[in-house]
């Protein structure tokens, strides 16, 4: 393979992606010049425009949902669906063929994440339309926006010049922080169906602080101190993601490390857009005019934009709406209302960032006998209760982060409820650390990134986001109706780094070959003091089920070999389990199994 001339940054978002870049050739002395990838992507039937946001949502036509010619794009004529701004707009009209939020599919363990479920919507479609030709896996919704951003780099900068093509630069793609193993393993898979093999994973939140040390310069030092621990709050359109970052000294300089990681949060920028025409629609349903599926999804767009109308404009009073009516005369049709201040106020600021103690606990999801399928949405919206649960010591400083965070009241409320936490009362309150990039900073800090494993910039020790622990059922006599019982065995702990392996030699254990055999994969994001070997008899409140890992190893049937288990944090970000024979050399790489969880019981 060629040397890379580029740093390819890919923030791969759940509503929107973004990538930069910069010369893999860093003259010393020199500053590298971050530059955002204009994405040429289909804005209209037809029309191709270039821009530096790719919403990640692919639409997949049906016959006569587009004109014939519509989807053309100038390296493939061929083409049959569309990626970016044209699939988010013509897919509000006809969600049954619109995918979205591909990303936070790759993290829900309750479907086979291989299998084509995607559009969802078209689970129970009015249509009866059942044609798996239409639809995606999560990973091949995933790979089919980075091939997306592939071709059309290949097309604007690689323009023919093999050394160019994207597939041979130095790639850093971002991952949310919460995700697990699996995810990441599903995310590089991804990567690689698109033809991007050549790739390193990051978390997001880091790639923000990693934007903004680069866009601080030097003055970064000056911004913190010693001592002081950084929430980083990325909001997205789709997701919250939090983390905290320390800074402690070593030897006269400041060193960073991340400390903890929130859970994947799926509430974001979405969920207020639909929270406002749930508000509207009510307010309308009072005046006795009741709207339909699809008024109700053109409101929900509508809202998106007053949303944003109202938080870039404060002395804007309020936003109109219009609405189209249904049948031959749709203008005529039409009903105007509008979205006040007040009511915006209510159903965002205070719906979403509500005044609350440090103590507080999100409201849990009531447990139905029976739910639908689907991504596992947060029963509580509110922002700042989930904060509240996630830090368990009140940080000095917070980064923003996510096209949320752009509206200066939102920031403002999140700084007050924080700062009140602080004890006692009367202490210093907590400071913002300044930053004007909400969109692009991941792509841009992930491309910083890169430049530190070229060995310049300031590098964040991280790594393992979990303590992981492999289930081990306990050697105890039989007894009748009462299964083993499965301690959790911690294989790889909270913060392992990249590049490192581990093995657990102390503790021999037997592996069964020649024939299917199930290990339980486990995790916790709160446990982070567990060491290699330390096994925990109870397991169950703070260590959930991630996944199984199932397979046939090689070898006689029925063998029974003792051996010991080894881990290695690969440089891409992933985490691989081996057990080793005790006698020879032989080594089994336990793979991840990622199909549908069994979450009923026996009828």
């Amino acid at each position: 393979m060629t040397e890379p001339v580029f740093i390819v940054g890919i923030d791969l978002g759940t509503t929107n992606s973004v990538v930069s870049y910069t010369d893999a050739d860093i003259k010393a002395g020199k500053e590298p010049y971050i530059r955002i990838f204009e994405i040429p992507q289909l804005v209209g039937p037809g029309a191709l425009e270039k821009k530096g946001i790719l919403p990640s949502f692919i639409l997949v036509p049906g016959k006569h949902d587009v004109p014939g010619e519509s989807l053309v794009l100038p390296w493939d004529e061929a083409n049959r669906i569309a990626v970016g701004e044209f699939a988010r707009e013509r897919g509000a009209e006809i969600p049954n063929r619109l995918v979205s939020s591909a990303k936070s599919w790759l993290c829900n363990t309750m479907v086979d994440r291989n299998k084509p479920i995607l559009p969802w919507a078209l689970h129970g479609d009015e249509t009866g339309t059942d044609d798996n030709t239409s639809r995606f896996s999560p990973v091949e919704a995933s790979a089919a926006i980075l091939r997306h951003i592939r071709d059309a780099w290949d097309y604007s900068i690689a323009a023919g010049d093999e050394r160019l093509k994207i597939e041979n630069q130095d790639i850093l793609l971002t991952v949310p922080a919460s995700f697990d193993a699996v995810a990441r393993e599903l995310t590089v898979k991804a990567a690689d169906m698109a033809g991007l093999s050549n790739i390193t994973l990051l978390e997001e939140p880091q790639a923000a602080f990693y934007a903004w040390i680069e866009s601080a310069g030097n003055r970064w030092r000056e911004m913190v101190e010693k001592d002081d621990l950084v929430l980083v709050c990325d909001v997205g359109g789709g997701t919250c993601d939090f983390s905290l970052i320390r800074v402690s000294e070593k030897e006269g300089d400041l060193i960073l490390e991340r400390v903890a990681v929130g859970d994947h949060l799926l509430v974001g920028g979405e969920n207020m857009d639909l929270a406002l025409a749930y508000y509207i629609s009510g307010k309308m349903a009072k005046k006795g005019c009741k709207l339909d599926a699809w008024q109700m999804r053109g409101l929900r767009h509508s809202c998106r934009k007053a949303k944003e109308s109202l938080f870039a404009n404060p002395d804007q009073d309020n936003y109109p709406l219009t609405i189209l009516g249904r049948g031959s005369s749709l203008i005529g049709g039409a009903v105007k209302t509008e979205l006040l201040r007040d009511e915006f106020r209510q159903v965002v600021l205070d719906g979403f960032f509500p005044v609350c103690e440090s103590d507080a606990m999100p409201v849990e999801k009531q447990k139905a006998g029976i739910r639908e399928q689907g991504l596992s949405y947060e029963a509580d919206p509110a922002i700042t209760r989930h904060i509240a649960k996630f830090i368990s010591q009140i940080p000095t400083a917070v980064l923003f982060n996510g096209g949320v965070m752009k509206a200066a009241p939102l920031r403002n409320r999140i700084m007050d409820v924080i700062s009140s936490w602080k004890k006692p009362k009367g202490s210093l309150s907590i400071r913002s650390i300044d930053t004007n990039d909400f969109d692009f900073a991941v792509a841009r800090g992930a491309v910083y990134y890169g430049i530190t494993r070229h060995g310049k910039g300031i590098r964040i020790r991280s790594g393992l986001n979990k303590s992981y622990y492999i289930g081990v059922a306990a050697s105890v006599p039989a007894v009748p109706g009462m299964p083993a019982p499965i301690k959790a065995l911690c294989v790889a702990p909270f913060g392992m780094e990249e590049g490192t392996r581990a093995s657990i030699k102390e503790q021999e254990f037997v592996l069964v070959v020649g024939e299917e055999v199930k290990f339980d994969f486990l995790g916790s994001s709160s446990r982070r003091d567990d060491t290699f070997g330390t096994v925990i008899e109870e397991w169950e409140e703070d260590i959930e089920e991630i996944t199984t890992i199932e397979t046939v190893l090689d070898g006689n049937y029925g063998d029974v070999i003792p051996v010991t288990i080894e881990i290695k944090v690969t440089e891409i970000g992933t985490l691989e389990i081996w057990c080793v024979s005790k006698k020879g050399s032989r080594r089994w790489k336990l793979e991840f199994n990622v199909r549908e969880q069994k979450s009923l019981g026996s009828l």
